[in-house]
Protein backbone atom coordinates (compact mmCIF):
# COMPACT_ATOMS: atom_id res chain seq x y z
CA UNK A 1 0.00 0.00 0.00
CA UNK A 2 1.28 3.84 -0.61
CA UNK A 3 0.63 6.05 1.43
CA UNK A 4 -0.45 9.01 -0.65
CA UNK A 5 -3.72 10.92 -1.29
CA UNK A 6 -5.27 8.14 -3.91
CA UNK A 7 -5.08 5.65 -0.59
CA UNK A 8 -6.43 7.82 1.79
CA UNK A 9 -9.42 8.74 -0.61
CA UNK A 10 -9.81 4.99 -0.80
CA UNK A 11 -9.70 4.37 3.34
CA UNK A 12 -12.23 7.25 4.16
CA UNK A 13 -14.36 5.81 1.37
CA UNK A 14 -13.93 2.15 2.71
CA UNK A 15 -15.03 3.96 6.34
CA UNK A 16 -17.93 5.80 4.89
CA UNK A 17 -19.29 2.31 2.88
CA UNK A 18 -18.54 0.24 6.32
CA UNK A 19 -21.10 2.87 8.33
CA UNK A 20 -23.44 2.58 5.99
CA UNK A 21 -23.56 -1.11 5.95
CA UNK A 22 -24.28 -1.21 9.78
CA UNK A 23 -20.53 -2.00 10.55
CA UNK A 24 -19.89 -0.35 14.17
CA UNK A 25 -16.31 1.40 14.29
CA UNK A 26 -14.42 -1.43 15.87
CA UNK A 27 -14.63 -3.39 12.97
CA UNK A 28 -11.87 -1.44 11.00
CA UNK A 29 -10.05 -4.44 9.35
CA UNK A 30 -6.50 -2.45 10.09
CA UNK A 31 -4.27 -2.10 13.11
CA UNK A 32 -4.18 1.04 15.02
CA UNK A 33 -1.28 -0.57 17.48
CA UNK A 34 0.81 -2.30 14.83
CA UNK A 35 4.22 -1.56 14.12
CA UNK A 36 3.53 -1.20 10.33
CA UNK A 37 2.50 1.81 9.63
CA UNK A 38 0.48 0.81 6.91
CA UNK A 39 -1.98 -0.82 9.03
CA UNK A 40 -1.77 2.33 11.34
CA UNK A 41 -2.69 4.62 8.17
CA UNK A 42 -5.24 2.42 7.05
CA UNK A 43 -6.97 2.44 10.37
CA UNK A 44 -6.41 6.49 11.09
CA UNK A 45 -8.37 6.91 7.38
CA UNK A 46 -10.39 4.26 7.36
CA UNK A 47 -11.57 5.68 11.15
CA UNK A 48 -11.96 9.09 9.90
CA UNK A 49 -14.23 7.61 6.99
CA UNK A 50 -16.51 5.67 9.30
CA UNK A 51 -16.91 9.42 11.84
CA UNK A 52 -17.52 11.00 8.96
CA UNK A 53 -20.30 9.43 7.49
CA UNK A 54 -21.91 9.05 11.03
CA UNK A 55 -21.53 12.68 11.68
CA UNK A 56 -23.41 13.73 8.41
CA UNK A 57 -26.21 11.12 9.14
CA UNK A 58 -26.48 12.52 12.79
CA UNK A 59 -26.68 16.02 11.05
CA UNK A 60 -29.34 14.44 8.73
CA UNK A 61 -31.37 13.05 11.70
CA UNK A 62 -31.21 14.60 15.14
CA UNK A 63 -33.73 12.24 16.96
CA UNK A 64 -31.91 9.19 16.08
CA UNK A 65 -28.77 10.75 17.62
CA UNK A 66 -30.86 11.24 21.46
CA UNK A 67 -32.70 8.14 20.69
CA UNK A 68 -29.28 5.90 20.03
CA UNK A 69 -28.26 7.17 23.41
CA UNK A 70 -31.04 5.82 25.31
Amino acid sequence: MELNRQTYLALLNEGKAAFAAGDPSDACPYDQYSADPEQQFGARYWTQGWIAARTAAEAQNPEAEASAGQ
